[in-house]
């Protein structure tokens, strides 16, 4: 699947704006504003919960749920498998994102253990981290992944036949494998490595796409170009990571069908 008139990006963007679904994420300290943000320029409505009390009542309203391991708690680990358990009752789509796997055994063993019990329709990391949810041997520096894009593709092929999931995989080209095959996705800006949470937002985007595209293989693909044409766009004008950040909050706001038509590049 690598027509892009099959991934139909602007279909969705317009669904995520006529729709404003829910997307709940329980995510890190550091991007929850930054995702929040992202979220509500897209067109979705972000909900940033995390106490376990109120998981049920949370995921009742919700159209996706964004697992994000960043700042790891006992406590909030609990909400992330409650929260979960809910979901796929409710058939409600999950995302992870495994912030810094391979860092620490903890975040590793946590990561697994989620995909495991949870079985998340896509999982977006870097290199480094979808590796090491497969292999003990792949040690990260943290959330900066050591890899490229490309070495991950037999781990996320590997995550893909056990557990049902796509798995995208960020870097200069984002690789996203799911059961249809490989899409490619050429879009992006290397400022976009000097903001923190990119990455993250990139994972709450799939949720909003998730939330209007059944095909999570297509909601992943079509979060990843948005993602990336929003970055090119900010980048254009921006001096620095701190103007970039601003002006891809505006680029998401106003992206049109043109911009989505005349910039999307897929394929190696």
């Amino acid at each position: 699947m690598t027509d892009a008139d099959l991934l139909n990006p602007w279909k969705s963007i317009q669904d995520i704006r006529r729709m404003a679904p829910v997307v709940h994420s329980i995510t890190n300290y550091v991007v929850m504003n930054n995702t929040a943000n992202a979220l509500l320029a897209l067109g979705a409505s972000p909900v940033m919960a995390h106490a376990e009390e109120e998981m049920a009542e949370m995921v009742a309203i919700s159209a996706a749920l964004v697992i994000n391991i960043g700042t790891l708690s006992s406590v909030w680990i609990r909400s992330m498998f409650t929260a979960a358990e809910h979901a796929r009752k409710r058939g409600i789509p999950i995302v992870l994102d495994p912030v810094g796997a391979g860092a620490t055994t903890y975040r590793t063993s946590t990561a697994r253990d989620f995909i495991n019990t949870a079985r998340p329709c896509i999982i977006r990391g870097n290199a480094s981290e979808i590796m090491a949810l497969v292999s003990d041997s792949v040690r990260s520096k943290g959330v900066d992944s050591q890899d490229a894009a490309s070495a991950a593709l037999s781990a996320a092929q590997s995550l893909q036949q056990a557990f049902g999931s796509t798995v995208c995989i960020s870097g200069e080209t984002d690789h996203i494998v799911g059961e249809a095959g490989l899409i490619q996705v050429r879009n992006g800006h290397s400022m976009m490595t000097r903001v923190t949470g990119l990455g993250c937002t990139a994972t709450a985007l799939c949720g909003a796409f998730a939330a209007v595209e059944p095909d999570p293989m297509r909601a992943a693909a079509q979060a990843m170009i948005v993602m990336g044409i929003a970055g090119e766009m900010a980048a254009e004008g921006a001096r620095g990571p701190g103007t970039l950040q601003v002006r891809f909050l505006d680029a998401l706001y106003c992206l049109t069908q043109r911009d989505v038509e005349e910039r999307m590049r897929l394929g190696s």
